[in-house]
This record gives structure tokens, C-alpha cells and sequence, in this order.
């Protein structure tokens, strides 16, 4: 079991988690149901979550791997949005939890897109600290998020089906809805090979 951060509030929030996915037999309206009561208590504090985890990048949002279960049925992660930070239009292909813990972030959601046109947005969503949204292949899983805030941290807590570091996901262009391959990895990779070895 990689557990990166230790602190016992994340440590009861990430046994109650693996309760809930071996229980729920990888049934995904289950787990999504029945963890995110458990997003939202984790998120209702502010107080456990390392200061190491917690690091903007002046250029680009970080994505901390907090833990990865051992059977890639789920990882979490610390998002850091520096001040005015954005991802690009992107999809998951797994379910995921989002839980806002400090400061505010949007979400732009949009469908699949068709060669050669335009992405049609579907909704703007803004997630202020304890609201949790999902997003899930089944739900819509494809969407462009950005920092609220262009003065100040934002950051979210995000549950993902998987071992979202290492998974073959897209980015998309918006305008014209080509595709991209890419793994996005972890912030904190080289500090994770190291404890590895």
C-alpha cells in the first residue's frame, strides 16, 4: 500500500475509502454514493493535509499522489492550483471524486466532441471549500478546470478508479475536438521513486 501522506485524518479517510470499494465490487454508483460522505468529512477539515502537498508551481497546477491502493481500484491526490492556473480540455476514463478544500475552482464540462467542429460546452460548475462534484465515463468525464482566483492557492482533493498517474487518458482541442494521447504523472514522482527504491 503507497501511502504518501500519514497524518491520522487522511489515514481513517483512506481505510474508510478502501471499505467502501471492496465492498462495492466495483460497481460504481455504489462507490461513488457511499465514499463521498467520507470526501466530504476529509474535506470539512483543513488541517491535515502536509504542507509538502500543498505546493504551487508558479507555472503549472500540481497533481500529488496522496495514495494509491495497492490494486489500482483507486488513488487520491492533492490539486494545487497556483494563482490563475487552468488544465486543458481533458477526460479521465475512470469515475472520480472532486472535493473542494481551499479557495474555489470551475469546472467546464463538454461533450464528445466531433471532428472538425467546435466542443459544445455543457455547464459550468464552480466548487467552493466542502463541495464535492463527480465525474465518471457513464456521468460526462470531460472537462477544463481553472483556479477561480487569480490572487491566490486553490486547492482540491480528488478520488480517482484508478491509478490516475498512470493511466492513458486525452486532451482535447476545443475548438476543433482533435485529441491528444497523454499520462500525466505525479508532482511528486521523484520523491515517490525514491522511497520506492
Amino acid at each position: 500500500m503507497a501511502t504518501h501522506c500519514n497524518t491520522p485524518r487522511f489515514i481513517k479517510f483512506r481505510d474508510s475509502f478502501t471499505q467502501v470499494v471492496q465492498t462495492a465490487n466495483g460497481d460504481e454508483e455504489t462507490i461513488l454514493s457511499a465514499g463521498r460522505p467520507f470526501l466530504e468529512e476529509l474535506i470539512k477539515n483543513d488541517d491535515w493535509l502536509p504542507s509538502e502537498f500543498a505546493q504551487p508551481h508558479p507555472q503549472f497546477y500540481q497533481q500529488y499522489l496522496l495514495h494509491s491502493d495497492p490494486e489500482d481500484r483507486f488513488s487520491v491526490v492533492s490539486f494545487v492550483w497556483g494563482p490563475g492556473q487552468k488544465t486543458p480540455v481533458h477526460n479521465h476514463t475512470v469515475w472520480a471524486l472532486i472535493g473542494m478544500m481551499r479557495g474555489a475552482e470551475k469546472g467546464e464540462r463538454f461533450g464528445l466532441p466531433e471532428a472538425g467542429k467546435p466542443m459544445e460546452m455543457l455547464g459550468t460548475e464552480v466548487l467552493h471549500p466542502g463541495d464535492v462534484d463527480m465525474v465518471s465515463p457513464r456521468l460526462g468525464d470531460i472537462h477544463r478546470v481553472s483556479n477561480m482566483f487569480d490572487d491566490r492557492v486553490s486547492i482540491s482533493i480528488h478520488v480517482y478508479g484508478g491509478n490516475i498517474g498512470r493511466i492513458s487518458r486525452h486532451v482535447f482541442d476545443a475548438n476543433n475536438g482533435t485529441t491528444k494521447g497523454f499520462i500525466s504523472g505525479y508532482s511528486n514522482e521523484q520523491a515517490i521513486a525514491s522511497t520506492a527504491q
